[in-house]
């Protein structure tokens, strides 16, 4: 594993006096173990992870908005185990309310390993403000706009509610797309499929909404940009194994 970066100021002190679980340094370092040194050497060596697109993310700061394709119960350990750690330390992920947050021990799992804020998907106003305070505050959230795991792999509709925080925080998103996951790790199945299938993460430019882009349309742009990171790559990550080759069939 490659040596990690050293630690920045980070989005901790954007808003003076406001510190919680989300911008503890000490909470942070104890996720950064946990995620770098329990969670990624697992998910590293049960898949073969290709990484691209990070000198994309050489600019960013503060607050941003990550957006992905969702697909498997591997995609965030991918994400957060595939950004520059800069960006990782104070990530928040958005995760469901219902299942997530509906036992005391997944609750603390989740905001543990992946800094997690809940996301009730039925209600996107509880949504919106919660992800929007975060923003504020200068820290990164990671939302996948599906709303649930795909069920066969393909990309499904995009809520707005992603596209809508971005614009009205001004704060890029940065789409994402994740090669593989679903075949690596089916929904439905307990752990990874045995023998270390390949799965990739790409990252894509920075977006952000054009002069009178609407939510949905911006959001429409943001799934169009990761299914073309998704069909440029596909062939050269999944084409690592003919075991692979042949699950995709």
């Amino acid at each position: 594993m490659a040596a990690e970066e050293p630690a920045p100021s980070g989005p901790a002190k954007v808003v003076a006096g406001v510190r919680d679980r989300f911008n503890s340094p000490s909470v942070a370092a104890a996720r950064f173990l946990v995620q770098r040194g329990l969670l990624k050497p697992l998910i590293w060596s049960l898949t073969r992870v290709t990484v691209i697109g990070r000198e994309k993310l050489k600019d960013l700061s503060g607050g941003f908005v990550v957006v992905a394709n969702h697909s498997s119960h591997l995609d965030a350990p991918l994400i957060v185990g595939s950004l520059p750690r800069r960006l990782a330390r104070y990530l928040a992920t958005g995760a469901a309310a219902d299942y997530f947050f509906a036992v005391w021990w997944r609750r603390g799992l989740t905001a543990l390993f992946f800094n997690a804020f809940p996301v009730k998907r039925m209600e996107s106003k509880a949504k919106s403000m919660s992800a929007r305070s975060l923003l504020s505050r200068g820290i990164p959230i990671l939302i996948f706009p599906e709303g649930t795991r795909s069920k066969d792999g393909e990309v499904g509709t995009f809520k707005p509610g992603a596209a809508a925080l971005a614009a009205s925080c001004d704060v890029p998103t940065i789409p994402m797309a994740l090669i593989g996951a679903h075949v690596a790790h089916p929904r439905g199945a307990n752990w990874p499929r045995r023998g270390r299938y390949p799965v990739g993460v790409v990252f894509g430019e920075p977006l952000r909404p054009v002069a009178g882009e609407t939510p949905g349309h911006f959001a429409e742009r943001t799934k169009q940009e990761i299914l073309r990171l998704r069909d440029l790559h596909s062939a050269t990550i999944l084409g690592q194994s003919p075991r692979s080759r042949g699950a995709l069939k």
